[in-house]
């Protein structure tokens, strides 16, 4: 079985993964060993000065929090934003680190696009080429793309703990986006069929991109790691021991 390094996206840290973690060690056994790292400026890394990282710098990092931890040929898998940065790190780490990519609802912009591009800045359905936001105030527009699956108290919950963890802001203006390098990786898809963060449409579009050629369907919305941590814990398990 491969051990699981998992990568939060955007606005989080890796106290995100927590259920799904629990899951993966109930459903193993213990067997399954599994990290989660916390991009520069999120979780345990809060508070910490990113005005001059370069994404590669990012990248850099991440790659070495999982050479410090003594882990190789690891599954790692991505939420969301993660899947602009995880391209990056199996393309910089050393042979044998990364085994397989696991993308979670990722999103994966066309070279020469930012993040913010891809998702464009007016309602959904707006283009044919941005993803698009739903319509409402930016609290009401957080509520129903994160916490669209979750009960009151658990959405008021989760959206209080957002607002504190922030990517590098290289993060959100890097554009050289490859993905030629991943068809020699294996790499599968989770694609979330509630999500009203990266609709499911997107979501295939994305993973066709990313050359993820396994696709895995969980009915759950975006934080489908806080809302089905057994179903994913399940699918990441599977593709761990394949």
């Amino acid at each position: 079985m491969r051990d699981m390094v998992f990568l939060h996206g955007g606005g989080q840290g890796g106290w995100v993964w927590e259920e799904t973690i629990a899951a993966v060690g109930r459903q193993s056994g213990g067997a399954a060993r599994c990290l989660a790292l916390d991009a520069p400026g999120c979780g345990a890394k809060r508070g910490v000065d990113t005005a001059a990282y370069a994404f590669a710098d990012t990248t850099r990092e991440l790659i070495g929090d999982i050479l410090a931890s003594g882990l190789r040929e690891v599954m790692l898998v991505g939420h969301s934003q993660a899947g602009m940065t995880i391209p990056h790190m199996a393309e910089l780490a050393p042979g044998g680190l990364i085994g397989k990519l696991a993308y979670v609802t990722c999103s994966a912009p066309l070279p020469g696009l930012t993040t913010l591009d891809q998702m464009g800045r007016g309602p959904r359905g707006s283009s044919v080429e941005e993803v698009g936001y739903p319509s409402g105030s930016e609290a009401e527009r957080y509520a129903t793309m994160f916490c669209n699956d979750m009960e009151e108290g658990e959405a008021a919950a989760f959206l209080g703990k957002l607002g504190h963890d922030g990517w590098p802001a290289s993060a959100y203006t890097y554009s050289e986006w490859r993905y030629d390098h991943l068809r020699a990786i294996p790499a599968c898809y989770v694609v979330a069929l509630r999500d009203m963060a990266l609709p499911a449409s997107w979501q295939e579009r994305f993973a066709d991109r990313l050359h993820a050629r396994r696709l895995h369907r969980i009915d759950a919305g975006h934080q489908v790691m806080n809302t089905r941590p057994e179903a994913l814990a399940e699918v990441l398990l599977a593709e761990a021991r394949s």
